[in-house]
């Protein structure tokens, strides 16, 4: 059921039933006075490897990633993908974690978010939209691009995870034999978080209340309603091993043919600048494409105090004419 909420918008939960994984939950928040939006308007947001969609719609600061752009006029949506959130949990989920083997590979999570985009287009009549990755959600955005470019208007690659270098091991990881599913604590996200940061920066660029906020609402999100641990599918942890740390992608960025945004926070540990320098000339299909790195802030910038790097950035991508477009002649 819609909802109007403050600044003219409205809030929506959907859920759009997969045949192989049931039902998938989208929110979606939108300008009240708008029902008619052009492909470079319908914007989706997908996540990374652990926390579901929740980042992309807790309003810390008072303003969530999802309130800003949909008070610019977006059409905007968020996901969780199978086993994450408050979508559907895979029968998996109901056993131990070493019953069965890792499921939700980059694969299956690009194959959910094309259903998903399908659902939205044919609501919307629109030939095309734009995708927001974050993340494992970059290369879940990518791999889908890749095979489906004429579905794509723009696409936004935000702290995109790339071949790792040097022996250097994934923050999302498990120690010994891989199961369906991994559990994650809330000291131990807290931990990740601030990585890197000293003792000031810990205080300011994600405020611990900010932190609480969000936590809240990812745990909120899981079956059991609140708590200090979640679980996360572990087809991403699989898919680290045999891809990402093994120098082999997930996906061939020439493959992409749209106006690409990578970005990243200076800051970032899980996915270092280096990734996206690297990642960034190999798009060599794209029509235009930028990179650009956010002072201040880490790998979840979109929650940090210099959050609006990345909101203000991502909004003069997705607006901007292309860059022949102006010249003259």
């Amino acid at each position: 059921m819609a909802e109007t909420l403050h600044e003219n918008l409205i809030g929506e939960d959907l859920r759009f039933t997969h045949p192989d994984w049931g039902d998938i939950y989208v929110r979606n928040k939108r300008p009240a006075d708008v029902t008619s939006f052009a492909p470079d308007r319908i914007v989706v947001l997908q996540h990374g490897a652990t926390y579901g969609s929740t980042a992309f719609d807790v309003p810390v600061g008072g303003l969530s990633w999802m309130d800003y752009l949909a008070a610019r006029g977006f059409d905007t949506y968020c996901l969780d993908l199978p086993g994450y959130g408050y979508s559907d949990q895979p029968p998996q989920m109901d056993e131990p974690a070493g019953a069965n083997p890792p499921f939700m590979r980059t694969t299956n999570a690009a194959n959910c978010l094309g259903f998903v985009c399908d659902r939205i287009r044919e609501h919307r009549e629109a030939a095309r939209l734009c995708l927001i990755g974050h993340s494992w959600g970059t290369a879940i955005a990518a791999l889908y691009t890749s095979e489906h470019n004429d579905h794509v208007e723009r696409l936004v690659l935000y702290a995109p995870i790339w071949l790792r270098t040097g022996g250097e091991k994934s923050p999302v990881r498990v120690d010994g034999e891989v199961g369906a599913y991994r559990t994650v604590t809330r000291e131990a996200t807290l931990t990740r978080r601030q990585e890197g940061l000293n003792e000031a920066q810990k205080l300011t660029v994600m405020p611990k209340e900010w932190f609480e906020q969000w936590w809240d609402a990812v745990t909120e999100a899981q079956p059991e309603g609140g708590g200090e641990t979640i679980r996360a599918p572990n087809g991403v942890v699989q898919d680290g091993q045999e891809y990402w740390q093994a120098g082999k992608p997930v996906y061939d960025p020439a493959q992409i043919s749209v106006p690409t945004l990578v970005t990243v926070g200076e800051m970032d540990r899980d996915t270092p600048v280096y990734m996206a320098q690297t990642l960034f000339p190999l798009l060599t299909g794209a029509p235009w494409r930028r990179l650009a790195v956010l002072s201040g802030g880490t790998h979840t910038i979109l929650m940090e105090r210099h959050r609006m790097l990345l909101f203000r950035s991502v909004q003069q991508f997705l607006e901007e004419a292309p860059p022949a477009a102006n010249a003259s002649t």
